[in-house]
């Protein structure tokens, strides 16, 4: 029976062998011996993302657009087209220029100038990049009295500011704005009015004029706000014009000073005339920015013709003058003292997406006192504020600015003026920006810039 079962197992297992194939077939190829399916689904996908620089503009100002394609392993970055496209509120999505990627995928636009608000994405191999708004302000003038000068109060002493606004954005709020008095880069609203069509149509842009009566002495900042209409554009701020303002002169007992607003450390004369006040005394008195009441520093004899004169050797901050004598008082004169600034800048020739360095000394020298950074207008009319630094301890700045573009770029330093001293801009620095290879271009971290002043 033993032999019998072995024989009938060698029977099954040939039967076994005989059906089966001579060579097992080879198991299906991946396409990547090392990538799972999932992972070679994505192999070959790509990802495509944005920068756009400056990201806040005011309108004519260039936007460089730049980024980076990266695809997997089995795709190349290299050679591939980029479509830029600019994306404007009511206008729809529009293709403005066309690329091809360099290098590991990168690639760079200089976006044409813009006029409204716009948000720009691009498109390239298969794929769409996220959005990058930019904000475009309209380009604001603000025109009146020589900056710098000496204003009075009083209906008599009416004063008119005019100025253009880019484009019109006809019917747009304007808002007349004076620095608060107790501090800086704090506004209020002093008057009200409208974008009005230029003389040649709302084709010629826009204009307004606005007629203001000063009623309290000091000095006074004074800027316009332009509240565009959304969507199209944004908020545009005019230049700043800063001036004396002093009561109305008393005919009996005038004063003046020989330089309205003085430098730091500098001299200046209060002088008048007392009316038929021949060889007589008269009493110069002060009281500072935010002291309460005036305090007699000085006094003085007239001269046969009743005129008076005070020499202040080193005047130091914002000081209100007033003189008295026989029982009469004169207006109340204000003095402005300004800041002191020196300002350099690292380089004047810059290729795109480098920094270049604007430092310099603030006399006297508040430790966190804001320093501005300033852009001229597209139009070359007024700046803009494209970063802020602070004084340090010892009196110094420093304010990094990356540039992007090409072309000549016109930029100046300023510190705006505080209760204890007047706002001085540096003289303009002209930078010659050249365009750069795409892949060195990186975004910047946008400045915080300073509250305008919301009404």
């Amino acid at each position: 029976m033993r032999s019998i079962k072995l024989t009938a197992a060698v029977a099954a297992a040939a039967t076994v062998l005989a059906v089966a194939p001579a060579v097992a077939p080879a198991a299906p190829k991946h396409p990547h011996p090392q990538l799972s399916g999932e992972e070679t689904a994505h192999a070959s996908r790509c990802g495509l993302n944005i920068y756009a620089e400056p990201r806040s503009i005011t309108v004519g100002e260039t936007v460089e657009v730049f980024g980076q394609l990266n695809c997997g392993i089995r795709a190349s970055a290299t050679g591939r087209t980029i479509t830029l496209y600019d994306h404007t509120p009511g206008g729809g999505n529009k293709a403005v220029a066309t690329t091809t990627t360099v290098a590991a995928g990168f690639y760079s636009f200089v976006a044409p100038a813009l006029t409204t608000n716009s948000t720009f994405f691009v498109r390239g191999a298969g794929v769409r990049s996220a959005d990058r708004p930019v904000k475009v302000g309209p380009v604001v003038t603000l025109s009146g009295p020589t900056d710098g000068s000496q204003l009075f109060t009083g209906v008599r002493h009416e004063v008119t500011f005019t100025g253009t606004v880019s484009p019109a954005d006809i019917g747009a709020r304007v808002v007349l704005q004076r620095e608060n008095a107790t501090s800086s880069e704090e506004w209020h609203a002093i008057q009200f009015g409208y974008v009005l069509p230029a003389p040649g149509g709302p084709a010629a842009g826009g204009v307004y004029s606005l007629t203001h009566r000063f009623v309290s002495p000091g000095d006074a900042n004074i800027r316009v706000i332009v509240r565009g209409l959304p969507p199209l554009i944004g908020r545009g701020t005019s230049n700043t014009l800063s001036y004396q303002i002093s009561q109305a002169q008393n005919p009996k007992l005038t004063i003046n000073s020989s330089n309205d607003a003085v430098s730091y450390g500098g001299p200046v004369t209060i002088s008048g005339i007392l009316a038929g006040g021949a060889d007589k005394t008269v009493t110069l008195l002060a009281r500072p920015r935010l002291v309460t009441g005036f305090t007699s520093i000085a006094s003085a004899p007239t001269n046969e013709a009743g005129e008076y004169k005070f020499v202040i050797a080193s005047a130091a901050r914002n000081t209100f003058y007033q003189t008295t004598g026989e029982g009469i008082s004169s207006a109340v004169l204000f003095q402005g003292v300004k800041y002191v600034l020196t300002a350099g800048v690292s380089a004047t020739k810059a290729t795109a997406g480098t920094a270049v360095t604007f430092s310099g000394t603030v006399t006297p020298g508040h430790e966190g006192h804001v320093v501005y950074l300033e852009r001229q207008n597209k139009s070359g009319s007024g700046f803009h504020v494209v970063n802020v630094g602070t004084v340090s301890g010892t009196g110094t700045y420093s304010i990094e600015e990356h540039l992007f573009g090409s072309g000549s770029q016109l930029y100046r330093v300023r510190v705006p003026g505080d209760p204890e001293n007047q706002a001085v801009s540096s003289s303009p620095f002209t930078i010659e920006v050249t365009p750069a290879p795409a892949p060195s271009l990186r975004p910047v971290t946008p400045a915080v810039l300073p509250k305008e002043g919301e009404i």
